[in-house]
C-alpha cells in the first residue's frame, strides 16, 4: 500500500511538472510509461468509448489497465520467444488499442494489418514476419479472409465481434491475473512492424522501435502543446495506418485524452457529432464528402450570399460545424494525399481551419505540417523539430530524424535503396522548399512519365488542379507514349444527379482552366469517365485510398489510343 501511495505521489508531481514544460525538452517516455501514468493519475476517467448497438460502452483508464495487464500476463504465459510478432487484424475499436498495449507489456512486437486486405496478403504478411499470435476483431468479411490465417498462428477474438474457433478475449481476461509491475521496454527494442499498403508490389514491413515512436509523438506534441487530458479524439481511419496510430492512439496516450470510435459507416456522422472531437484527422476524400453533404443541403450560390452577410455569416458557420460535429475541434488535420487548395479555401470560409500534414510510414508520420496561423496555401508546412530536409538533384525530398525506421523487415536491399548512407530517407516525392522552409510537393518521382515526344510529365499537380471540380471523386492523369495527357476520372455521387450535357460542359471547362496553367506537352487532351469506381475491393486503390497507378494503367492502357482518337473531348468508358 505504501508503494502504491508513493507511486501516485510520484505521478502527480510528474504531471504537474509536465504540464508546465515543453514536451520536446522533457525526457522521452514510452507509450507504456504514459499508460501507467494516466492509469494512476486519473483511473476513473474515460479512456476509450466503444459504440455498440447504438450505445456507448466506456472503458476507464483503470478498467483498460486491468484488461491490458491480464492479456499481457496471458501472452507471457505462452512462453513465446522474446520480441515475437503478434498481429492485429481488426477495424478500429477499444480492444485494438488494448491489445496493442498488451503486446507491448508482454515484451512482443505488434503487427497491425489493414482490416480490408485479402486472405492472400494476410498470409503473406503473417508468414513473412513469422507471427505467433493474431488478434481477430471487428471485420466485415472475415469469412473470406479467414483462410489467410496460417494454422501455426494462434487466434484470439475480441468481444462483440467474436469469431468461432479462436480463444475469446473475455475468457482469457476472466482466467488470468493482472501482470504486476510496470514493464518498460528498451528504446532500441522493436515496437511494431507496419506493412505498407503496397501501391506497387507486395507490402513491405516497416520496422519501428519504441524510441522512433516516442521521439515522433513527443516532437509532434511539442508543436501543439495546448493538448491536454480534456481532449477528445475520434478514431475511424485505419489504426493500421501510421497517421491514425500516431495522432489518435499515441496522441491520447501521451495527452491523457479519450478516444471514441465509429461504429459503422452508417453511424459515422452520428458518432462524430456525439463525440465532438477536439482533435480530428481526415483524408481528402472525406473532406470532399463533407463538402458534397453541405452543398446538397445548401447550394453554393446561396452559401456565398449568406457568408457575405456579417451577422448571418457566424450563424451559418456555427450551424455547419455543429452539423459535422466539428464545432469543438481545436486541431483539424488532413493527410495521406494532397488536399486541393480550392477545397482548403472553401472550408476556411466556413471557419474550419485545416492544417495539412506530410510524412510517411517510414518516418513514423514525422516530417512536416502546417501550424495554425502560419500557413501557405499549396504547401505542406515546415519541418518538425529536429527534422532535417534536403532536395536531391532529381528533385526528390529527403528527410532525416530520429523517427526514421530501422529497416524494412528482411529486406536489406530495399532498406539500402530507401535510406541513404548518411541516414536520409528517400521519400519518392518531388518537392520545392521556399526561403521560409515551407515545403511544396510537386509530384512522385516514379509517377513521372514521357509523352511520345520525349517530354516528361509529373501527373500529381495536374490531378490536384482537376480535382477542384466537385463532380470528380477520383482522378489519374496518364499519357505514356501519347502526344498529350489524358485524365481518367471517377465521378462523385452528386455528378450522377445532373444531366449528361451539363456534366460534360463542367468537365470540359475544368479541363480548359487546368490546361492554361501547364506547358503544352502537359495539357490534357481528353477526360475519360470510368464506368466503375476505383475501390479497395477491385484492387484499384490502397486501404489509404491512394490510386494503384500500375494496376490501373495495366488494365486501362490497351484503350488509351482509342480514347485519344475519339472525336469527343469528354469520353465515356464503355
Amino acid at each position: 500500500m505504501q508503494w502504491y501511495l508513493l507511486q501516485i505521489i510520484f505521478y502527480k508531481l510528474q504531471f504537474i511538472i509536465s504540464s508546465t514544460t515543453n514536451i520536446a525538452t522533457m525526457q522521452i517516455q514510452s507509450p507504456l510509461e504514459k499508460f501507467y501514468e494516466w492509469s494512476t493519475i486519473q483511473p476513473k476517467q474515460t479512456f476509450l468509448r466503444q459504440p455498440y448497438n447504438g450505445e456507448w460502452i466506456h472503458y476507464s483508464w483503470e478498467k483498460a489497465n486491468d484488461e491490458v495487464r491480464r492479456m499481457a500476463n496471458y501472452l507471457r504465459s505462452l512462453q513465446l520467444p522474446p520480441h515475437s510478432k503478434i498481429a492485429i487484424i481488426s477495424k478500429n475499436c477499444a480492444h485494438w488499442i488494448m491489445s496493442d498495449l498488451a503486446i507491448m507489456m508482454a515484451g512482443h512486437v505488434s503487427v497491425p494489418l489493414y482490416p480490408t486486405i485479402s486472405a492472400d496478403l494476410i498470409r503473406y504478411c503473417l508468414e513473412h514476419c513469422e507471427a505467433k499470435v493474431a488478434f481477430i476483431g471487428k471485420l466485415d468479411t472475415w469469412s473470406k479472409q479467414r483462410s489467410g490465417l496460417p494454422d501455426s498462428v494462434k487466434g484470439i477474438s475480441y468481444p462483440f465481434w467474436t469469431e468461432e474457433g479462436y480463444e475469446k478475449w473475455d475468457d482469457i481476461i476472466a482466467n488470468n491475473e493482472p501482470f504486476e509491475g510496470n514493464f518498460v521496454p528498451d528504446g532500441a527494442d522493436i515496437s511494431t512492424i507496419i506493412y505498407t499498403s503496397g501501391t506497387t508490389g507486395l507490402p513491405k514491413g516497416v520496422v519501428h522501435s519504441f524510441h522512433t515512436f516516442s521521439f515522433a509523438v513527443c516532437g509532434a506534441l511539442s508543436q501543439i502543446n495546448d493538448i491536454s487530458t480534456k481532449d477528445r479524439f475520434f478514431s475511424y481511419l485505419p489504426l493500421s495506418h501510421i497517421a491514425e496510430r500516431m495522432l489518435v492512439e499515441m496522441g491520447a496516450l501521451y495527452s491523457g485524452g479519450s478516444i471514441s470510435f465509429a461504429e459503422s459507416l452508417d453511424l459515422f456522422a452520428a458518432n462524430l457529432k456525439d463525440t465532438k472531437p477536439t482533435v480530428f484527422l481526415a483524408v481528402p476524400r472525406i473532406w470532399t464528402k463533407f463538402q458534397m453533404g453541405i452543398l446538397s443541403k445548401m447550394p453554393q450560390s446561396k452559401l456565398d450570399i449568406l457568408l457575405n452577410i456579417p451577422f448571418v455569416k457566424n450563424i451559418i458557420r456555427k450551424k455547419i460545424k455543429e452539423g459535422l460535429g466539428l464545432d469543438k475541434a481545436n486541431y483539424i488535420f488532413t493527410g495521406a494525399a494532397p488536399l486541393p487548395v480550392a477545397t482548403m479555401v472553401w472550408f476556411d470560409k466556413l471557419g474550419i481551419d485545416i492544417c495539412e500534414a506530410y510524412a510517411m510510414t517510414e518516418n513514423c508520420a514525422y516530417s512536416h505540417f502546417t501550424r495554425k496561423g502560419h500557413k501557405k496555401l499549396g504547401s505542406v508546412g515546415t519541418p518538425m523539430p529536429s527534422c532535417e530536409i534536403r532536395i536531391a538533384e532529381d528533385g526528390e525530398i529527403q528527410v532525416r530524424s530520429e523517427a526514421t525506421m530501422l529497416e524494412y523487415f528482411k529486406e536489406p536491399e530495399k532498406t539500402k535503396e530507401t535510406i541513404t548512407e548518411d541516414g536520409f530517407l528517400r521519400t519518392g516525392d518531388q518537392g520545392e522548399i521556399d526561403n521560409e522552409d515551407f515545403l511544396k510537393i510537386t509530384g512522385r518521382v516514379k509517377d513521372i512519365f514521357k509523352t511520345d515526344k520525349g517530354k516528361y510529365v509529373a501527373p500529381a499537380p495536374i490531378e490536384l488542379e482537376l480535382s477542384k471540380n466537385t463532380h470528380i471523386e477520383q482522378v489519374c492523369v496518364v499519357g505514356m507514349n501519347l502526344p498529350q495527357t489524358m485524365a481518367l476520372v471517377v465521378l462523385s455521387a452528386d455528378a450522377h444527379n445532373i444531366d449528361k450535357r451539363t456534366l460534360e460542359s463542367s468537365l470540359e471547362t475544368s479541363m480548359q482552366d487546368v490546361n492554361q496553367q501547364f506547358e503544352k506537352h502537359e495539357r490534357l487532351k481528353k477526360v475519360v469517365i470510368m464506368k466503375e469506381e476505383w475501390t479497395i475491393e477491385n484492387n484499384m486503390i490502397t486501404p489509404t485510398l491512394k490510386v494503384k497507378r500500375n494496376i490501373l494503367e495495366k488494365e486501362k492502357a490497351p484503350h488509351y489510343e482509342r480514347w485519344y482518337k475519339d472525336a469527343n473531348t469528354i469520353v465515356w468508358e464503355n
